[in-house]
C-alpha cells in the first residue's frame, strides 16, 4: 500500500508539472501497488480497510497462550530423507524461509530425484507465501520447476488428507491451524494449507519464531509434525545427500 501511496502522489505531482512521464510512471506504481494489495487482502480473508487501519497482527491470539508450554518433535536430515524415501506422495510447501535462504535449487534437485523414485511430488502455493502474490512461483520458476506440478491452494487442500508427506520449507503463518480452530486469534478465518491433516508434516525453520502476524503455530507441536531445524538451503543440501 505504501508504495502504491507513493505511486499516487507521483502522478499528482505530474499533473502539477505536467509531466507526462512522471502521471504514466506514478499511475503504474500506484495500480500495481493497489491491486496486488486487494489480491493479498482476498487472500488472508481480510476487509481492505480492516488491514490498513486494523493494526493486522499487531495482537497475540489465545492459540499462542496455548501452545507454548509444548514441546516440539525434533527430527534429522536422515530421518527426513528415510521418511521422503518411504512415501508415495510428497508435497512441498515453499515460504518466505525458502526465500531467504535461496533454497529453491536444492528443493528443484530434491523434486527430481523423489520423481526419478516414482514418488509423486507437487507444490502447494498460498496466494500470500512470501512478500507478494507470484513470489514463490517466480522462485520455482527460476529453478526449473516442472510447471504442472505447481498448484494453488485451493487446487490442493483437498489432497492433502491422502498426503504421505508435507515438506514445509520456511512457511509460517499460511499453514496455521489457528487460523480456523482459534475464533479469536489475529489470523483467524485466513484461509490456510491445511497440511496437519497429512500422515507426516516436516516443517524446515531456523527457530521457533513466530511469523509475520506474531501468533504461535499449533503445528509445529502436533504429534505428527517433525521439526527440522537450520539453514533452509543447508537443511535439503543434507536431505538431498541421504537421498542420493
Amino acid at each position: 500500500m505504501l508504495n502504491s501511496y507513493s505511486g499516487w502522489a507521483a502522478a499528482a505531482t505530474g499533473f502539477m508539472l505536467a509531466n507526462d512521464l512522471l502521471i504514466v510512471t506514478g499511475a503504474l506504481v500506484g495500480s500495481s501497488g493497489a491491486i496486488l494489495s486487494y489480491i493479498m487482502c482476498r487472500a488472508m480473508n481480510r476487509h481492505f480497510l480492516a488491514v490498513i487501519l486494523g493494526g493486522f497482527g499487531e495482537s497475540v491470539g489465545s492459540s499462542s497462550k496455548s501452545v507454548s508450554d509444548q514441546q516440539v518433535i525434533a527430527i534429522s536430515h536422515d530421518e527426513s530423507a528415510q521418511l521422503l524415501r518411504d512415501a508415495d506422495s510428497v508435497v512441498i510447501v515453499p515460504g518466505y524461509g525458502m526465500a531467504v535462504a535461496h533454497a529453491q535449487q536444492p528443493v528443484s534437485e530434491l523434486t527430481k530425484v523423489l520423481r526419478s523414485k516414482n514418488i509423486d511430488v507437487r507444490f502447494a502455493i498460498h496466494p500470500v507465501a512470501g512478500r507478494m502474490p507470484g513470489h514463490m512461483n517466480v522462485l520455482l520458476a527460476e529453478a526449473k520447476v516442472p510447471y504442472d506440478i505447481v498448484l494453488e491452494m485451493d487446487e490442493i487442500n483437498d489432497d492433502l488428507p491422502d498426503t504421505d508427506v508435507v515438506l514445509v520449507i520456511g512457511a509460517n503463518d499460511i499453514v496455521n491451524p489457528s487460523a480456523q480452530e482459534d475464533p479469536d486469534g489475529p489470523i483467524a478465518g485466513m484461509p490456510v494449507l491445511e497440511v496437519w491433516k497429512s500422515n507426516a508434516t516436516i516443517v524446515l525453520k531456523r527457530s521457533m519464531a513466530t511469523g509475520y502476524a506474531g501468533v504461535d503455530n499449533p503445528l509445529f507441536y502436533r504429534d505428527k509434525t517433525k521439526m527440522l531445524f537450520g539453514d533452509a538451503k543447508d537443511s535439503m543440501d543434507k536431505v538431498l545427500s541421504a537421498l542420493k
